[in-house]
């Protein structure tokens, strides 16, 4: 005869995230001395980047200086959030949405700062129109190979700029819904039924994202031999990477805690501690990029040389080369 095994669940661990005082009153040393150390890095970011934000204020020229700006500072913003809302558990919803309408924001601007060091839309139209441009970039099209090349007008360029701009506002637009969705008990990540909010919500805001990431690789990919000089490539590179950490690796831990694989620690249930989770790897990782990300913004460089001076290097060393074929 099977004996019936009887199973206890916490009651912690179908609770609310705890209250902010409740949660530091429960720290035991380890605890004391982790929460501590986040904090300071996440101080210590924000710190750094003011700094930053001053040196660029006063040393690069409008409107880079702007775009530079609010480039720098994905990583200190989402730190900062990762960081209130690790001493406030229930604030979760609102740090997570706040930092994601940040970088949505950044996604436009890192568009914006492609075409600011090309000279700006007036001469990145007069350098690249009529120049067929490639199209089958990720995350949309990198495989579609039989994707024609598209020519750059001032058509194409505002298209551009719209499906990176989207995201910001549509983004923002959908973050106030769902905190209004939230607050009356509508909006639930652990709520995947038809009906409700975020089965809805959610892979639209994922759409919405890949559009807008489509553009900017467009231009990236046709321009970054130009820049290099420029370390454009590096910047690119923390660009995506705020992105990858900030979206895909909080949806995965999201996920698992939806699962039940990360285990319940009381006063934290299953999701507020891959939520805590989240908040704590996040606050180190932007840390070491917010370092990276100041020695590529934080420095003076030269503007890139205009097309003509291009064709003239260009015609100069064709001249040079025939001549040394001659002579020899």
């Amino acid at each position: 005869m099977d004996e019936a095994v009887e199973t206890t669940v916490d009651p912690a661990c179908l609770q609310e995230p705890p209250l902010a005082l409740d949660m530091l009153m429960q720290l035991d040393v380890f605890g004391i001395c982790l929460y501590s150390m986040l904090s300071f890095m996440s101080f210590v970011t924000l710190l750094l980047y003011l700094e930053q934000c001053v040196y660029i204020y006063k040393k690069v020229s409008y409107p880079k200086k702007t775009t530079i700006i609010w480039i720098s500072g994905a990583a200190p913003v989402i730190a900062t959030m990762a960081c209130c809302g690790m001493w406030v558990p229930r604030a979760v919803m609102i740090t997570d949405m706040t930092s994601n309408c940040y970088f949505a924001v950044v996604v436009y601007k890192v568009l914006v700062l492609l075409v600011e060091e090309l000279g700006g839309t007036s001469d990145f139209l007069q350098r690249f129109s009529g120049k067929p441009f490639r199209i089958n970039t990720g995350p949309c099209c990198c495989c579609c190979a039989c994707f024609p090349h598209v020519p750059m007008s001032w058509r194409m360029l505002f298209l551009l700029k719209l499906g990176a701009i989207q995201y910001a506002i549509l983004k923002t637009v959908l973050s106030i819904l769902s905190v209004i969705l939230w607050t009356n008990g509508t909006f639930n990540l652990a709520d995947l039924e038809i009906t409700g909010a975020t089965i809805w919500i959610n892979p639209f805001i994922g759409v919405l994202t890949v559009i807008s990431l489509w553009p900017v690789g467009i231009i990236f990919m046709n321009t970054n031999i130009l820049m290099r000089s420029l370390k454009i490539i590096p910047k690119y590179a923390m660009y995506q990477l705020i992105l990858i950490l900030s979206q895909l690796q909080t949806s995965i831990i999201n996920i698992l805690a939806l699962n039940g694989s990360i285990a319940c620690a009381p006063p934290l249930s299953s999701q507020a501690r891959g939520s805590m989770l989240s908040q704590q790897i996040m606050i180190m990782e932007m840390f070491i990029i917010s370092l990276v990300t100041r020695s590529l913004y934080r420095r003076m460089y030269d503007p890139l040389p205009s097309e003509e001076h291009d064709n003239e290097q260009n015609n100069k060393a064709a001249l040079k080369a025939a001549l040394e074929e001659h002579d020899v």
